[in-house]
């Protein structure tokens, strides 16, 4: 089963494959949240996602995060371009306070 361009939104986190890879990228089945806003994730068949693990470092480009029900960490620094065919199921979505955090973080990176 895998998610449908018009059911994912900006802020939700999805199981994604993300084999394979090539290097340091992240890899293996685990959740991701969408960072494309929803205009995109509407129109197009790919998303923006940032791999979440359970490893915490304490780094300016990565978010600590409760919203998979335990303390993970958001690898900002990892953020990628998926297929939405590599989203499976729906896990949660960023409570307001993480959203915030999260746009500054990918922000930072920006600027």
């Amino acid at each position: 089963m895998t998610a449908s361009t018009k059911s994912v939104k900006q802020f939700d986190i999805y199981w994604a494959n993300l084999n394979p890879t090539k290097g340091s990228e992240i890899k293996k089945v685990r959740p991701c949240i969408i960072a494309s806003p929803d205009i995109m994730n509407n129109l197009l068949s790919t998303v923006l996602v940032v791999p979440i693990t359970s490893t915490i470092i304490n780094w300016p480009f990565r978010l600590t995060i409760n919203s998979t029900g335990k303390l993970s960490s958001a690898a900002c620094d990892h953020l990628r371009s998926i297929s939405v065919e590599r989203l499976s199921k729906k896990i949660g979505t960023l409570s307001q306070k993480e959203q915030k955090r999260f746009l500054e973080v990918l922000s930072t990176i920006f600027s």
